[in-house]
């Protein structure tokens, strides 16, 4: 891991990206790289007649948000040698996209504002078409948690051989690591499988791979949201992992209906590998 990009907004929840971001960074010896884009009113666009905004207000603007952007840096990265940051005029969910592959980020690490567990949590709409659109991992936060450690974390996965990809860019993340893994596959009423036989393919999908510290888990629950979370939650997992077919996988999970809300101490970051 190389490069982890941070969106920025302003808001506590970004700032929260900004903590947890910087953790991985030191742990992983990454650049951090802060982005934040201005969409902006159709006056600094077009100067013509009539415009209620004027060249020397939107120089001002921008040299606000630059600033804003060095305060963050040096109160969350005061310890690192070179961040880059950058203001892009776009929207956040194409800013976020286009300059993740510009510089070829590794990580994307945000801040969310959701209520309602893991599915507003991570959808979002930005959110949603950043995990779906980038082929890089992306961790969502929306907890301020400077003692945070990568001591247990979860990987929730249906294991199946299209899976392989994602497995592998988890496996890549928690080497830096001395954590334990909790493999866990939630069998739901809809879609039910003996538990034995459960086991028994997870067992084979990760035969190949070298793992020391870990455990399988097969969890029964009426939904797979809600079998992640109790799981997380009984076992008191730091970190939750989820492979995801972007608008086919983690949405179709999360769209049905979940009544379930959390309380907010409850609600762990979750990093979504793209299948």
């Amino acid at each position: 891991m190389k490069k982890i990009l941070i969106p920025i907004d302003f808001s506590k929840h970004s700032e929260y990206a900004c903590v947890l971001g910087s953790k991985i960074a030191k742990k992983t010896m990454s650049e951090i790289h802060l982005i934040h884009m201005v969409e902006l009113p159709s006056g600094i666009i077009d100067m013509g007649a009539g415009s209620n905004f004027s060249i020397p207000e939107s120089m001002l603007y921008l040299r606000k948000v630059r600033d804003k952007l060095i305060d963050i840096k040096l109160k969350y990265f005061e310890d690192f040698n070179t961040i880059q940051h950058s203001i892009r005029f776009q929207n956040p969910y194409e800013g976020i996209r286009d300059y993740s592959k510009k510089i070829s980020a590794d990580l994307i690490v945000m801040g969310s504002k959701g209520q309602t567990a893991l599915k507003e949590m991570i959808i979002g709409s930005n959110t949603e078409k950043t995990i779906a659109s980038l082929d890089i991992p992306v961790l969502i936060t929306k907890k301020n948690d400077a003692e945070f450690k990568f001591k247990k974390i979860v990987f929730a996965s249906t294991f199946q051989k299209d899976e392989a990809k994602a497995f592998e860019s988890f496996l890549e993340f928690t080497k830096f690591f001395n954590c334990k893994l909790y493999l866990l596959k939630v069998n739901t009423p809809k879609n039910f499988e003996d538990s034995i036989e459960s086991k028994e393919k997870v067992e084979k999908f990760i035969e190949k791979y070298d793992l020391k510290k870990y455990s399988i888990h097969i969890y029964n629950s009426k939904s797979v949201p809600r079998g992640i979370l109790n799981f997380s939650t009984d076992k008191e997992v730091d970190l939750i992992s989820i492979a995801t077919h972007g608008k086919t996988g983690l949405s179709k999970y999360l769209n049905g209906s979940i009544s379930m809300s959390l309380s907010k101490n409850v609600i762990k970051p979750v990093l979504t590998f793209k299948v």
